[in-house]
Order: C-alpha cells, then sequence, then structure tokens
C-alpha cells in the first residue's frame, strides 16, 4: 500500500511541470545571476564604474597619474558637454579634475598643502566606494611624489601616507539629497520589489475566478474586458500606495528605534517621488494581470509569479546592488523594469532629483505597463479551457 501511495505521489509530481520548474530550473537560473552579479564583489568593483578625466594640467606627472589610473579603473569616457548634469544624474559616476599645477606639486619634495585633484562623485554613489576612490587617488599621487623625488635627488622622498590626502578634495557633486546609507539605498529597492510582488496574488484571484465562472458570467452580462481588467488594476493600485506608504514609514520611524539609519526624506521632490511610485505600480499591475491572463492553473500562478519576481530582482539590482556588479551585468540590468523603478527613487530619494530627471525611467515604466496591459487584454480574449 505504501509503494502505491509513493508511486501515486510521484506520479502527481512528475506531471506538475510547473512546481518542477520552482524546485529544479528556478535555483539553478538564480544561482547563475547571482554567481554572475557577485563575480566582482570580493574584488573592488571601481573597474565599471563610468567615468571622465577633466585634464585642465597636461604636464608630464598629471598625464604619468591619468595613466596610472586608467590601468587600474578601465579607459575613461570622453569629457562630455554635459558631464554636470550627468554627474548629478547618475549616468557618470565620478570626474576626476587634474587642475593646474599638479605636476608642479608632484615635483616638489615636499608634501601638499593645496588640493590639486578634485574628485567628483555623482551622490548616490556608495559610500565605502567614494571614501576607496579618495584615497586610492591620494596613495597614486603620493607614490608618483616618491618616485619623482628618487629620481631626482639622493635625499629620502617623503613618504606616502596620509599628509597626501590634502591634495585630492573629494565631494558629491551637486547633492541635493542625504547622504548615502544602507537605508537610503534599501528602502526603494524592496519597495520596489514588494509593489510586483501582486503578481502572485492578482494572478491567484483570476484563477479562481475563472474556476469558478464568474468571469464568464460577467462577460456573458455585457461587461467589457477592459473595464474587467481595469477594475483589477484599480484596487491592486491601492494596495501598491499602502505598500509604499508603508516601506516608507518604516525607514523613517521604525528603523532608528532598531539601531538603524533613518530614512530622510527631507528637501526631497514629492512630486518626483509620487510620479516614481505610480509608474512602478502600474508597471507591476499591468504585469500581474499579463501574467493573470496567461496562466491557467492555480499551480502555474504559485510558480510562475513569484520566479519571475526572483529573477527580475536578482537582475534588476535589487538584492544585489548595481554598482557591484560587473560591466555586462551592469546593460542587463538596464532591461529589467524593477531597474527602472529603482534609479526613478534612488534619483529622488539620494539625488535630490525633480520629474523631469525620473522622466526618463518614468516612461519605460508608462510604456511597460502599455505593453503589458495589450497583452493581458489579448490573452483575456482566448475562452477559457
Amino acid at each position: 500500500m505504501l509503494a502505491a501511495l509513493i508511486k501515486k505521489e510521484l506520479l502527481a509530481l512528475v506531471r506538475d511541470v510547473h512546481g518542477l520548474a520552482a524546485l529544479f530550473v528556478m535555483p539553478v537560473i538564480f544561482i547563475i545571476i547571482m554567481s554572475l552579479a557577485l563575480k566582482d564583489y570580493y574584488s573592488p568593483p571601481q573597474r565599471s564604474l563610468r567615468y571622465a578625466v577633466d585634464a585642465q594640467d597636461t604636464g608630464a606627472l598629471a598625464t604619468s597619474l591619468a595613466i596610472a589610473w586608467q590601468r587600474h579603473h578601465g579607459t575613461p569616457e570622453a569629457l562630455p558637454a554635459d558631464w554636470q548634469q550627468q554627474l548629478r544624474d547618475g549616468r557618470l559616476k565620478y570626474v576626476l579634475v587634474l587642475q593646474r599645477g599638479l605636476s608642479d606639486e608632484l615635483a616638489l619634495p615636499s608634501l601638499p598643502t593645496t588640493a590639486r585633484i578634485q574628485l567628483l562623485a555623482e551622490p548616490g554613489l556608495d559610500g565605502n566606494l567614494f571614501n576607496t576612490l579618495k584615497a586610492e587617488l591620494a596613495g597614486n599621487a603620493g607614490e608618483l611624489k616618491a618616485r619623482t623625488a628618487l629620481a631626482e635627488t639622493d635625499a629620502p622622498p617623503p613618504p606616502p601616507d596620509a599628509s597626501m590626502h590634502a591634495l585630492v578634495r573629494a565631494e558629491r557633486f551637486g547633492n541635493r539629497g542625504p547622504r548615502p546609507s544602507a537605508v537610503q539605498q534599501n528602502v526603494p529597492a524592496w519597495l520596489v520589489f514588494g509593489m510586483f510582488f501582486v503578481i502572485a496574488s492578482l494572478s491567484s484571484l483570476v484563477v479562481a475566478e475563472r474556476g469558478s465562472g464568474t468571469l464568464a458570467r460577467l462577460q456573458s452580462l455585457g461587461v467589457p474586458r477592459g473595464v474587467l481588467l481595469a477594475s483589477k488594476a484599480l484596487p491592486y493600485l491601492g494596495v501598491n500606495a499602502l505598500q509604499a506608504a508603508l516601506m516608507l514609514a518604516v525607514g523613517v520611524w521604525l528603523m532608528p528605534l532598531l539601531g538603524g539609519d533613518a530614512l530622510s526624506l527631507a528637501g526631497i521632490h514629492w512630486g518626483a517621488l509620487l510620479t516614481a511610485l505610480f509608474a512602478i505600480g502600474l508597471a507591476a499591475v499591468s504585469m500581474a494581470l499579463a501574467l493573470a491572463c496567461a496562466v491557467r492553473t492555480h499551480a502555474q500562478a504559485a510558480a510562475i509569479g513569484p520566479i519571475a519576481n526572483v529573477l527580475m530582482a536578482a537582475i534588476g539590482g535589487i538584492m544585489v546592488p548595481k554598482f557591484v556588479m560587473p560591466a555586462a551585468m551592469q546593460k542587463l540590468a538596464e532591461l529589467s523594469p524593477m531597474n527602472w523603478g529603482l534609479e526613478a527613487l534612488l534619483n529622488v530619494l539620494l539625488r535630490g532629483g525633480d520629474v523631469a530627471s525620473t522622466l526618463p525611467h518614468v516612461l519605460r515604466l508608462g510604456g511597460f505597463a502599455a505593453l503589458m496591459f495589450l497583452i493581458a487584454l489579448l490573452l483575456f480574449q482566448r475562452p477559457a479551457r
């Protein structure tokens, strides 16, 4: 009897294709994505950061410093005409300004007293990376000064110690938002993830209504398909709004009570924040509708929605910050709707951005939402099996 019952369970398991995918395929894909995304986590990820150099000093020593930096950080971008705006928006991660007189300063045997190197970072750059870049600049300059002193005189050169930091001035360019912290970056990331998780709930609801005949009865009464879909989307947009309010409240009030940093909303552009949250909710609910109309069973709804959500989060910089990913994975992250939503929120919460700064991401989310709603409408027209 036991053997027969075991055989029955195994047959049921083998026939559950979506359940098997959740058990075997998703972990494999997740391992691949996370391993690639974290490939550079234990080594400095600075080489993948997009940067430019403003070489105001073209002397030999200043040029040598720029070449040494390039060896470890990759080829810089040509300095764009709108580099200040690109820094504010986070499209450029940092700019090195090699000021006039840098070569003369590096040729002197004495320790510097005037900053000749500027590190201008985008406002949302991770704090550890920011400090690492500043320290590395000071170390490279000190090493170059020491080698120059040794080549020109028999006197011992000044040690490349912390005193060389006077040569480097580092700042976050145009920073109108709060200082980056774990809370400032994690709250928007998991807020986006939570808003997209309506996929599982909405899919199960549509499957249940289809199975009970509710949808068929409503259609027989002449209710347009678009109205039916909109009637499901609007309540979940309200759910998304409550999610956003709750998670922002957790960051502002609960995290300090637990010993963490508080989420700062001081000085942010509220219109930009609300616009970004609405676009994220629209994209999340529209995608949920498309998947809800595509699945036919509770097993499919329970497997496909969460799997899609987790994989989008892994790719889109939710589970792994985009700045620690290799360059190829960063390009892949930019294809994820979750990443568009996250970048829109970071523009507001970290970079002090307004509606115009979030508009590129908001338009992408809006276009994605329109496409998903159209797919949902087309799939909704299929006769129930």
